[in-house]
């Protein structure tokens, strides 16, 4: 394994010469991951490594890519949308206009997933989502609309569990082993390249959702970026995490109530 010492140059000199801040990195997941590449890649001596991660724009490119956790689905965790169907999104269109932010969007599944049960809810039309990630690769990805063939079955059960109102083969086109979705629902996506723990608040939201992202972050990151999502949303706004993640015991709290069901909160104050 890479020694402690070599592990802090690393996140230094990304740092220094690409920008990324992964200093507030699970330090565990970090290294394994770096260690993962380190080894797949065959390089030898920490130097050599450095030097091409220094370097080489697009092998830190690929770095970033293997090192950010893009682990995604449609309508992952069925019982959370039917939350969002049944107890959020009512309240939501109440509103003139509904600004939705997916942060961590990773390859923008659950993003697919929101704009389809808003179309379900004849809201689509006067709603935009914003989906960041800081990986620019898989927000290329997501932008498309494209998946693979062989997820739609998981992600047509999904759907069917968690209340789909339509046949799911109605929002996608099928060839090449491909599924294409349609520009109607990628039309209201906002798509875009964001740190939660370096760069700013953009817009106020009613409903953001960053879903199993901030397990991988140290306590001091998880509160740099709570207390952004607190600056990000509306009152009476929504904020949803993944079903390992609270804001309990942080800064924010006091601020927010949450729900029976799901890891879903509401800003009072």
């Amino acid at each position: 394994m890479l020694e402690d010492r070599e592990i802090a140059v690393l996140i230094e000199e990304i740092n220094k010469y690409h920008g990324y801040d992964f200093s507030g990195y699970s330090a565990a997941s970090f290294r394994r991951r770096v260690y993962r590449l380190y080894s797949m890649e065959g390089f030898e001596n920490f130097t050599d490594f450095l030097s091409k991660v220094r370097s080489d724009a697009s092998f830190f490119n690929y770095m970033v890519e293997e090192i950010t956790v893009n682990v995604t689905e449609m309508f992952r965790d069925p019982s959370f949308y039917k939350v969002l169907r049944t107890e959020i999104v009512p309240v939501l269109a109440t509103k003139p206009f509904i600004r939705i932010w997916h942060a961590g969007c990773s390859t923008g599944e659950e993003v697919f997933s929101m704009a389809i049960l808003l179309k379900e809810m004849n809201l689509l039309h006067k709603s935009l989502l914003y989906a960041t990630d800081l990986n620019p690769a898989v927000i290329e990805i997501a932008k498309k609309g494209v998946f693979p063939l062989r997820t739609i079955q998981q992600y047509t059960e999904n759907y069917r569990v968690a209340s789909g109102k339509s046949d799911f083969s109605n929002y996608y086109s099928a060839n090449y082993g491909l599924a294409k979705f349609s520009d109607e629902l990628i039309d209201r996506m906002v798509f875009s390249q964001h740190n939660l723990l370096t760069d700013g608040s953009f817009n106020e939201f009613d409903l953001i959702l960053c879903r199993n992202v901030l397990i991988y972050f140290d306590k001091d990151f998880q509160k740099i970026a709570l207390e952004l999502f607190d600056q990000s949303l509306s009152k009476l706004g929504f904020l949803a995490l993944g079903t390992k993640e609270t804001i309990k015991f942080s800064s924010i709290q006091y601020r927010f109530k949450q729900f029976e069901k799901e890891k879903i909160w509401k800003k009072m104050l």
